[in-house]
């Protein structure tokens, strides 16, 4: 995933309205957005079900950011699926407004299983960096349970949310979760699409994403996909490792959050189309201009489920 330099004017935009959007303040709640809503999100992930006629799959994308309309960034990113296993890589570099709802730069690398038509992580790689608080984390999973976990020390503070061993079970990491399987498809979405809850722990924190059904509507890309989406509502809900005064925490609540998802054809899969995150001031808005499968040849990574 790659942030391009953001247009002129994005500058001026964060000086006059930072304060009053309350975005994230500090280091380490960037780094946590960065997984929770833009990074996780606009990568075009997606679900492949059993007996899709695609043996192999790769999704390429690109994607405007923008601000009240301005365009401020750009985004691409990769992923490739089989019937069996799926591989997600992304690197990225954020500035202008994106440095402060994101982390600065980073890399994300997820493998798994397909299992059940639903892909399930077995190793996932990240390293974010935000001014200069700088995440590591190295996870492999085990039936949706955390197996090993490495990650950098957070800051020491007093009103952190401990982290048990609990929280490390019935888990996904921030990428595979924002692959949603399809219940119907082509023209046939429904609200059922959206009545979910997402549990993910991204080395550090666990919260989960409840997502709500608000609409299906026509969406379409300049190159690739036009036809139906289904809209879900996010709520974000914080459960451990995070800081009862953090920033970020603020800044969502009550926030509407909403992402919209397209069908991949031929599979029961929806892919993040765009994400909106609203404010009186002007909306940041993450959308696909382009959305595009083609046939990819299987990898090393995703033969042996493991990471090179």
């Amino acid at each position: 995933m790659t942030f391009n330099k953001p247009a002129l004017g994005a500058t001026r935009l964060l000086t006059n309205c930072g304060a009053a959007v309350e975005v994230p303040a500090t280091a380490e709640d960037r780094l946590m957005m960065s997984p929770l809503l833009l990074r996780a999100g606009i990568v075009a992930c997606f679900w492949l079900a059993a007996g899709s006629a695609e043996a192999q799959v790769k999704l390429d994308t690109s994607y405007g950011i923008s601000v009240a309309r301005i365009p401020i960034g750009s985004d691409t990113a990769s992923a490739q699926f089989s019937d069996k296993d799926y591989s997600i890589t992304m690197t990225g570099r954020a500035s202008g407004l994106l440095r402060v709802l994101a982390s600065g730069e980073g890399t994300l690398t997820t493998v798994g299983i397909v299992k059940d038509g639903r892909p399930t992580p077995t190793r996932y790689v990240s390293s974010t960096t935000a001014d200069d608080d700088k995440l590591d984390v190295t996870m492999t999973f085990e039936d949706g349970n955390v197996k090993d976990l490495q990650v950098s020390e957070p800051p020491v503070v007093p009103d952190r949310v401990p982290l048990t061993e609990a929280h490390r079970k019935g888990v996904t990491d921030p990428l595979t979760a924002m692959f949603i399987p399809g219940i119907e498809v082509g023209d046939n979405l429904s609200k059922a699409e959206c009545q979910r809850t997402l549990p993910i722990f991204d080395g550090r924190r666990r919260y989960d994403l409840q997502l709500a059904f608000k609409r299906t509507e026509k969406v379409k890309a300049d190159k690739g996909y036009a036809g139906p989406a289904v809209v879900c509502s996010v709520l974000l809900k914080p459960i451990a490792g995070h800081r009862t005064s953090s920033s970020l925490i603020k800044f969502v609540d009550g926030r509407e959050i909403e992402m919209a998802f397209a069908p991949i054809a031929g599979t029961r899969v929806l892919a993040p189309f765009r994400i909106s995150v609203f404010h009186t001031l002007g909306n940041l808005v993450i959308q696909a201009n382009r959305f595009e499968i083609a046939a990819a040849r299987p990898s090393t990574a995703q033969s042996t489920g493991k990471s090179e």
